[in-house]
């Protein structure tokens, strides 16, 4: 009995040594893991969001060591009762206002500061897109209408085989793809995963197989379309995206912080909404799109590709938001109001007409609530049009 008790202790020892020994080796995936499992828990949302980095690997995006770009100060606004109610409801944490470029609101909320870096989320599509159309302009790619497996040949022979770099821009692939973020068995919370574990993000999208249409046929939300592109420009250029987004579109805007990317276990930027800037920075985003591509004295993306990207393209149905380039347009298609958005209350909206940028961030944990998209929408209309 003694032999067998010492048998015993012996091998629990053995096991419990290498429960601690694996508990290290894999101590930042076993915290990535758990940090994407609280990571929209009501009592942890607001403070992630503005702290990405310390549970993600991340890369800097230089902003440079050029000068900031002038953001003068507006006459200030008073905002609606309605709106300081939807700051309530709607969790806002940040809300920045420009009326013909000056600043004539600010505020954040939540415990948020304006020096918070916060996540995008599908936000960085947006700047995705941008980063494209200036590499289209300067011939790195040659057409939207090559296939993406000329760029990025590992996707031949699956889902992606047959779309069109226009195609993925549209969010009309075709390729099957589960965006439900409240099934945790859904394709969108898989590639969490694979991001949290420091798996590849290149080799989650090789592996995707099913569609359900022909690639530019019918139009359906899918977010690593997105990431297609990124794979497409790296093809293309060579580089990674973090330096090359540096290059082309954050340092020439002269922004006031560094933005940084989360990325994947290879260092590649998860550009489908691993982008954190200051909520000014987006505002300035939303600027240089109002101005057709020009900001800090300089055209950064060709005023061609803004026109094309803030007008409808994609095959979306009667009654839906209008979708461009990796940007939207309202049900109702107003000239010149479109926006980018993110899951959880992010948006840069812009209506030129009136001369107006609205940049907003958000930890809404009920933002796929009927109505809401509208909603916000609304509220933003009544700030630029109160102004």
């Amino acid at each position: 009995m003694r032999r067998i008790f010492t048998y015993l202790t012996r091998f629990f020892g053995i096991v419990l040594i290498l429960a601690i020994t694996i508990g290290i080796w894999k101590r930042e995936e076993i915290t990535r893991l758990l940090a994407v499992n609280s990571l929209f828990s009501e009592e942890k949302i607001v403070t992630n969001f503005s702290g990405m980095n310390a549970a993600f690997l991340s890369v800097d995006v230089p902003r440079g060591d050029g000068p900031v770009a002038e953001l003068p100060e507006g006459t200030q606004i008073a905002l609606p009762t309605e709106v300081n109610q939807w700051i309530k409801d709607r969790t806002v944490t940040a809300l920045v206002v420009l009326k013909d470029g000056a600043l004539v609101h600010e505020s954040y909320h939540q415990g948020t500061t304006d020096t918070d870096l916060r996540i995008s989320w599908s936000v960085a599509k947006s700047y995705l897109s941008s980063l494209l159309g200036v590499l289209l302009d300067e011939g790195a790619i040659a057409s939207l209408d090559e296939p993406v497996t000329k760029y990025a040949p590992s996707l031949k022979g699956g889902a992606y085989d047959g779309a069109s770099i226009r195609n993925v821009l549209n969010m009309a692939s075709g390729v099957t793809f589960d965006e439900d973020y409240l099934d945790q068995s859904s394709d969108i919370n898989k590639m969490g995963r694979v991001l949290a574990l420091g798996g590849s993000m290149d080799g989650f999208a090789a592996d995707l197989k099913e569609t359900f249409a022909a690639p530019g046929t019918d139009w359906q939300y899918v977010s690593i379309d997105t990431h297609i592109i990124s794979m497409v420009i790296r093809g293309a250029t060579g580089r990674e995206i973090a330096p090359l987004l540096s290059e082309k579109i954050i340092q020439p805007m002269g922004l006031e912080a560094s933005p940084y990317y989360v990325t994947d276990g290879n260092g590649v930027a998860f550009v489908l909404g691993g982008l954190n800037l200051r909520t000014r920075d987006y505002a300035r985003m939303g600027q240089m799109f109002l101005q057709n591509g020009m900001y800090n004295g300089r055209q950064i993306v060709p005023a061609g590709w803004v026109a094309g990207s803030t007008v409808p393209s994609a095959p979306t149905s009667a009654g839906e938001y209008g979708y461009g380039y990796q940007w939207w347009m309202p049900k109702d298609g107003r000239p010149g109001e479109f926006l980018a958005r993110g899951v959880y209350g992010q948006y840069i909206y812009i209506n030129r007409p009136l001369g107006v940028v609205i940049a907003t961030n958000g930890a809404d944990r009920k933002f796929r609530d009927e109505g809401v998209g509208d909603y916000n929408i609304e509220i933003f209309r009544t700030i630029a049009t109160g102004i």
